[in-house]
């Protein structure tokens, strides 16, 4: 069996610094965690992770993959961890973060050391670099977010493209032909992000069902950034009367934006919003919203891996269906 001085051997360090890179409890350079953990894919090295095993034994913990990354909108990860930790505390375990700086790396050093019994991905692209690694481990896994090709794994995700679809079928059921998509931040789509481009895909194929002229614009968040864009839309499109809005914090931004160039909200330009209720509630003029159920999903994620550790059957990909609540800001077109 390799121990770990057959590690340290290898990576030409000592058995403590192996100790140490794996586990994560004292700082350790990026060059010989690299090593270390190079050393022990090399040799099938498991720390104390097969000894847990063979002895009955979990960690307790769950970690939770949540990047913090250009175009990242903060507040919708964080009610994702919220979600996540409360619903572990519920069935008895702790959550370990792992941050964009980790990467794949982070989720090698947890898989190889043992440190959590699964793990939850987020901000989940369409071809994710990811997912190698988890389906070279034996980590049980549960992704928020559906990827291209996502045979083997367990996801669970809002339908995104059908909620794209729905707040067109929306606007267009009040007689609204011309209808603009105000997106997430350019890098989400660079990055081919999952639900960021699903959605897109709904509310094309929408659009096109319903013989709309449209438009599809990424955008930053920030006051300036809605000006522009609206400036953009109107210039584009001088007939737009309907929007659709993924991307959270620019709900106020446009709003104004569109109304200190003369079009009032819903009397001139219906808007709708794919995002949580609460922000869709309180925007300034309430927004038509599909709600984005970031605690359920957290929940729902939890509660996969725990099936999964007890080792009951889950289903392969669940999507929530969306549902759209009507507010202030839409109406039928010219009234």
């Amino acid at each position: 069996m390799v121990k770990i001085t057959d590690v340290a051997r290898r990576a030409g360090v000592s058995p403590s610094t192996v100790s140490y890179a794996l586990s994560g409890k004292r700082p350790i350079s990026d060059a010989t965690r690299r090593r270390v953990q190079a050393a022990v894919r090399e040799l099938g090295y498991r720390a104390d992770a097969g000894g847990r095993a063979r002895a009955g034994r979990a960690s307790k913990v769950l970690a939770l993959a949540l990047p913090m990354r250009a175009g990242i909108d903060v507040p919708v990860m964080t009610r994702f961890a919220v979600a996540v930790v409360t619903a572990a505390r519920a069935h008895d375990h702790d959550v370990l973060l792992l941050t964009q700086a980790e990467g794949e790396e982070g989720i090698g050093r947890v898989a190889d050391a043992g440190l959590a019994d699964a793990v939850i991905l987020t901000d989940v692209q369409l071809h994710d670099p990811r997912l190698p690694l988890l389906r070279s481990r034996s980590l049980p896994s549960v992704l928020i977010g559906v990827p291209a090709e996502p045979d083997g794994l367990t996801c669970v995700d809002l339908d995104f493209r059908a909620a794209g679809d729905l707040c067109v079928d929306h606007l267009a059921r009040l007689g609204h032909r011309v209808v603009a998509l105000v997106g997430s931040p350019p890098e989400v789509y660079v990055r081919r992000t999952a639900f960021a481009r699903r959605l897109v895909e709904g509310f094309t194929a929408a659009a096109d069902r319903h013989r709309l002229t449209s438009a599809v614009h990424p955008c930053q968040a920030g006051r300036d950034a809605a000006r522009t864009i609206v400036e953009r839309l109107l210039r584009e499109l001088p007939a737009l009367t309907g929007v659709v809005v993924h991307n959270e914090p620019l709900l106020d931004p446009l709003i104004d934006a569109f109304e200190d160039l003369g079009l009032r909200v819903p009397g001139d330009l219906s808007l709708t919003a794919v995002c949580p209720a609460p922000v869709a509630a309180s925007a300034r003029v309430p927004v038509t919203s599909v709600a984005v159920p970031s605690a359920e999903l957290g929940t729902r994620a939890v509660r996969l891996l725990v099936r999964k550790l007890s080792g009951a059957p889950v289903p392969g990909t669940t999507l929530l269906p969306p549902r759209l609540t009507q507010r202030a800001s839409t109406a039928p077109r010219g009234v």
